[in-house]
């Protein structure tokens, strides 16, 4: 499986995965108490497309 490595794209996406990497944990946070309080499947999946996306980052997979 080959590696991504973010220092080699164009300096303008790096600044975007910069960005969406300090928004998703909010982002998610808000989610959560969205799914708490009027749970549907929507929301459930979103959440966990978002926690996903904070571990991908935390673990640097992206």
């Amino acid at each position: 499986m080959a590696r991504f490595y973010r220092y080699k794209l164009p300096p303008w996406c790096r600044q975007w995965l910069i960005i969406i990497e300090r928004c998703v944990l909010p982002i998610a946070f808000f989610q959560l108490v969205r799914t708490l309080l009027f749970p549907t499947t929507f929301d459930v999946f979103l959440l966990g497309i978002m926690i996903g996306l904070y571990f991908a980052f935390h673990l640097e997979w992206i």
